[in-house]
């Protein structure tokens, strides 16, 4: 299961109040127009993040978190992608209102992004000491003497040994670790009111507040982490959670290790997505209905939303 988490930093900027929304994703769609066709990679999503608390965004490869994420940050290449309807708001403020330079500002200051790839994000000619400190010297407005100071004292935030030795070395003379640690440095360097955070390792059942499942660039499934992982309302959800390992049980197990639970089939294209339910080819669920309509997004608990036609029969049985 592949994961995104959004944080909304605790304390971080003046004003936010508890369980104030600061990031709102609403109705975003963002295309890709190709040669095969338009890819609609993200395809009518909203969620929103709250003041201090993480949301957990799940799914497999190319069901649209990272693209996501990138529209956030209006980072995505265009052409071939395009922002086509939707809004993305921090604190109230749309960011796809905004020019460039008033994103510039944004990025890395009031929203930082984790990527998955430090080689591919960090500068190779550049020591890490000084790409920590051109962020922050570029948004906080301190000297070049200063910023390297904060660079040292991040690099010891985040646990790296000889933080001062460090700070001079070039990316390839860090160790893969150590490269993801620089990378969380950066992006916590000026106290980020939102940390995206792309293909985080650690579980989610105990790190995230709230989890939202996308399958084939749409939300299917909002609730608490608690609620999900107790009592899933849709099949792909399900299917997912079978395939997580669970260490702890097979360590204890006296008999042959069950297998793990395999979602059939592969994710459709997203240029020629099936008629109605786009996990419908897939799933053990499906019936006539789920192949002509595709599923509303329905509150089918206090909190807990759910795009399945038998989203009723799956919470009784887990009930």
């Amino acid at each position: 299961m592949n994961r995104l988490r959004l944080v909304e930093q605790p304390g971080a900027g003046p004003g936010l109040v508890p369980n104030e929304t600061v990031l709102e994703i609403a109705n975003l769609k963002t295309h890709f127009f190709t040669a095969g066709g338009v890819v609609r990679a993200v395809d009518g999503v909203s969620y929103a993040v709250r003041s201090g608390e993480t949301l957990g965004v799940v799914g497999e490869s190319g069901c649209g978190k990272s693209v996501t994420a990138l529209s956030v940050l209006r980072l995505v290449a265009d052409p071939p992608g395009r922002i086509v309807e939707g809004a993305i708001r921090l604190a109230g403020t749309n960011l796809l209102d905004l020019t460039e330079s008033e994103m510039e500002a944004i990025r890395g200051n009031d929203i930082s992004m984790i990527f998955q790839e430090p080689m591919t994000s960090l500068n190779p000619l550049m020591t890490v000491g000084r790409q920590i400190g051109e962020a922050i010297a570029l948004h906080q407005g301190v000297s070049r003497r200063e910023a390297l100071d904060q660079a040292v004292e991040m690099l010891r935030r985040v646990h790296i040994p000889e933080p001062e030795r460090r700070a001079h070395a070039y990316p390839h003379q860090l160790s893969g670790g150590m490269r993801q640690r620089v990378m969380i440095a950066m992006a916590l360097s000026c106290a980020p009111k939102v940390l995206i955070a792309d293909e985080p390792t650690t579980a989610l059942d105990e790190n995230a507040d709230r989890v939202v499942v996308m399958y084939a660039g749409r939300k299917v499934e909002e609730a608490s982490a608690k609620a999900l992982f107790e009592s899933p309302g849709h099949p792909y959800t399900l299917g997912l959670l079978g395939s997580i390992p669970n260490l702890e049980i097979a360590a204890h197990a006296t008999s042959r290790r069950a297998r793990l639970t395999e979602i059939k089939g592969m994710v459709p294209s997203l240029a020629d997505l099936p008629k109605g339910c786009a996990f419908a080819p897939r799933c053990g669920f499906a019936t006539d209905e789920c192949r002509v309509d595709y599923p509303p997004l329905v509150q089918r608990r206090p909190g807990h939303w759910v795009s399945c036609w038998h989203a009723d029969r799956l919470l009784d049985g887990a009930a």
